[in-house]
């Protein structure tokens, strides 16, 4: 079972007490991340989905030696377009990819966008389908690289998941469905 947050605070309210009950409880986190709250996040999560850039993913492998550990990441990539979304540039995804797998703790097991919340289906569906592509492209570039294994597929929320799992989802988040 898995379980998320977006905010490292949160995680830290919640994941102990949920990991204690629940041993094989896996706990993400899925919103942004500040540099300066890595270590923190490392010790009460066990993926990262939010990783957005190389500084970022230094810190994470510099703060998982430290603990000790590898840490388990998605690249976040932004093919929303939207200024206020989080993710790099899906043109430069497989870049990014390839300079994170240079990294000694970290292992890159997929990708997450977000699509925008918008009407159009055309255009969430469009979002979707880029980060596959992404995905598959990432899969064949890196293929034999033992820190990328590119088997999750983290994009589709409440008002989304299906169009996600048409386009290939295999990481869906459902919140308000369940919690509101």
């Amino acid at each position: 079972m898995h379980i998320a947050e977006n905010k490292v605070q949160e995680a830290q309210k919640k994941f102990p007490e949920l990991k204690a009950a629940n041993p094989k409880l896996t706990c993400h986190l899925i919103g942004h991340l500040q540099t300066n709250k890595v270590k923190d996040t490392l010790k009460v999560c066990d993926l990262i989905q939010s990783v957005d850039s190389l500084k970022l993913a230094q810190e994470i492998d510099k703060q998982a030696e430290k603990l000790g550990r590898a840490a388990d990441i998605l690249v976040q990539v932004k093919t929303s377009g939207e200024e206020q979304k989080f993710g790099t540039d899906p043109a430069e995804a497989l870049a990014l990819v390839a300079e994170i797998a240079k990294l000694k703790r970290i292992r890159i097991l997929g990708l997450m966008t977000m699509a925008p919340f918008v009407d159009d289906k055309n255009i969430v569906r469009a979002c979707f389908k880029q980060l596959r592509e992404i995905r598959d492209a990432a899969a064949k570039k890196f293929q034999g690289l033992p820190n990328v294994k590119m088997q999750y597929l983290s994009m589709g929320m409440t008002e989304d998941f299906e169009i996600a799992l048409e386009e290939g989802s295999n990481m869906i988040r459902i919140g308000r469905a369940i919690f509101a």
